[in-house]
């Protein structure tokens, strides 16, 4: 599928948001006055910035409100409710903090929770679609509550927790990809599944359902060569778990996660870039598209 770039945004700084707000709702950072409103401040602008992010993919951005409204049967409803609630049961929890000097933990936990739904939410958008094989999978909402709590970690001052949960989300990354390689393919489906006319004999294509590019094409039936996605994907568990997590671990004092959450933001936008263009919508089988390509 197409990487939108306010996709790829809303996903990887959302989530750090998110894992950052966690991690502050139960209290491992233990900061209050200036130094909390700062800490809530850099977290919000994250969470918020990223689900910003999102309303630039909208065809109608103005009808942003609308997603609200559907929580009954949409993830992406839910994810909007969820996030709300999250953000106003932490703001009430950092302001215990800032003016009062008080983790209020009758908040804290309820936030916490809050957060880690909010991140589940926004991975079952993605994850319930059976039309994408390779997202409809329980490893595709581990890897971003994986990702979330492991960046949140590397910016509260625990470098061995961090690191140990950065390298176990890039281990998990590499089981989703390696999973996800063949989940097209066992899935069975197939030209003459798409088409349903496998019972009366071979279906190929004659010619193209179009003459000229369109809607589909662009967005959902996006081509990525093969030596190209294998470098990424090796940058990628680099940039996110590896050096990170050895700059934690090696670099003294504060130096360190100012080296290291860079390097790891850099490493999750190069993965859900991955995460988008390697992902094979069904649709593709109408267009002549091989289903289950392995890298």
């Amino acid at each position: 599928m197409h990487p939108a770039p306010s996709i790829i945004l809303f996903t990887a700084l959302s989530g750090l948001g998110f894992g950052l707000l966690f991690w502050l709702a139960l209290g491992v950072s233990q900061v209050t006055g200036l130094a909390a409103f700062l800490w809530f401040a850099f977290a919000y602008l994250m969470a918020v910035g990223g689900l910003a992010a999102s309303a630039f993919h909208l065809g109608n951005p103005q009808r942003a409100l609308r997603a609200f409204s559907q929580w009954r049967s949409s993830w992406l409803s839910r994810e909007a409710c969820l996030s709300v609630a999250a953000l106003l049961v932490m703001a009430g929890y950092g302001a215990g903090l800032v003016v009062w000097q008080l983790p209020l933990r009758a908040l804290g936990w309820p936030g916490a929770a809050l957060c880690l739904a909010t991140v589940f939410a926004t991975s079952m958008i993605y994850g319930q679609l059976k039309t994408v094989p390779r997202w409809n999978h329980w490893t595709t909402s581990a890897l971003f509550l994986a990702l979330s709590v492991a960046g949140g970690a590397g910016f509260v001052g625990h470098p061995l927790l961090a690191s140990m949960l950065m390298l176990a989300a890039g281990m998990l990354q590499i089981a989703v990809w390696y999973l996800g390689d063949a989940r097209f393919a066992i899935r069975g489906s197939s030209m003459a599944t798409a088409t349903g006319l496998g019972g009366i004999g071979t279906v190929r294509q004659f010619s193209p359902p179009h003459t000229g590019t369109n809607y589909l094409l662009r967005e959902m039936v996006f081509r990525i060569g093969r030596k190209h996605a294998l470098r990424l994907r090796v940058l990628s568990v680099l940039l996110m778990a590896v050096v990170p997590a050895l700059l934690l671990l090696l670099v003294p004092g504060q130096a360190a996660p100012v080296l290291a959450m860079p390097c790891h933001f850099a490493g999750v936008m190069a993965s859900r870039w991955l995460f988008f263009a390697e992902a094979e919508h069904v649709v593709g089988l109408y267009y002549g598209a091989e289903p289950g390509r392995v890298l």
